[in-house]
């Protein structure tokens, strides 16, 4: 009887096991979709292949390098025949080397880099210039297959315009040529001239009250009208 309880319970055991084998394969072939966005691999004469190759801790997949957590280090879009780079290019973020070469790309707005913190080695087409201008750059390279883009600056440091956030506030880099005033703790709204925390309880609840009475406004004109009919 005795045996018959261990045999059930190894049994068991050794299911829960596969289970875990399984959702963990599962979890580590979960990657961002921008990684399968054109077919293929990383081209071996990329940046993005010889960065992930010189740290053991990367690993290639699809037109990716990711850590371990399938956080994207590095993306591979190179010759995908995009012409504008849509919302799911959003998920390479993280990046800090990207290569769009040999792509029909007609023009890049800054804006599309928002929160690139990170990125540090940029390949374009050769018709398109470095995101923020040469300025936002260590260094900015003009060959006849490329623009290489090298070392992202941030604009918090700017000498140009040392000013960049008004008082009670400070600068927060949120991509190439790019940043954010933040207020410092103590202050909030416009241009963080108010003092004091920002009133979130009373805002929660005005809120809330504003949505039920609206809610009960409207269930009673939905009443009467079926009522009516």
């Amino acid at each position: 009887m005795v045996l018959k309880g261990l045999a059930g319970f190894l049994a068991w055991v050794s299911r829960a096991m596969a289970l875990l084998l399984v959702l963990s394969a599962g979890r580590s072939l979960a990657v961002p979709e921008v990684c399968k966005y054109c077919p293929g691999p990383v081209h071996d004469t990329s940046e993005v292949d010889y960065y992930c190759k010189q740290r053991q801790e990367l690993k290639l997949y699809a037109r990716c390098c990711l850590t371990e957590q399938g956080t994207i280090v590095g993306l591979d879009l190179q010759n995908c025949s995009l012409k504008v780079l849509d919302q799911i290019f959003v998920e390479a973020h993280s990046a800090i080397v990207l290569d769009l070469q040999a792509n029909p790309l007609l023009n890049i707005s800054t804006s599309v880099f928002r929160n690139f913190t990170e990125l540090q080695i940029l390949v374009l087409p050769p018709n398109i210039d470095c995101p923020g201008g040469d300025y936002a750059w260590d260094n900015v390279t003009h060959g006849p297959g490329n623009c290489t883009c090298l070392g992202q600056r941030s604009q918090c440091n700017s000498t140009v315009e040392p000013d960049l956030c008004p008082e009670n506030a400070y600068c927060v880099p949120d991509g190439p040529g790019l940043f954010q005033c933040l207020c410092t703790s103590g202050f909030h709204g416009y241009k963080c001239l108010r003092e004091g925390s920002f009133p979130l309880l009373m805002f929660s609840g005005i809120l809330g009250t504003t949505t039920f009475c609206i809610s009960i406004l409207l269930w009673g004109t939905q009443l009467r009208k079926i009522k009516a009919s």
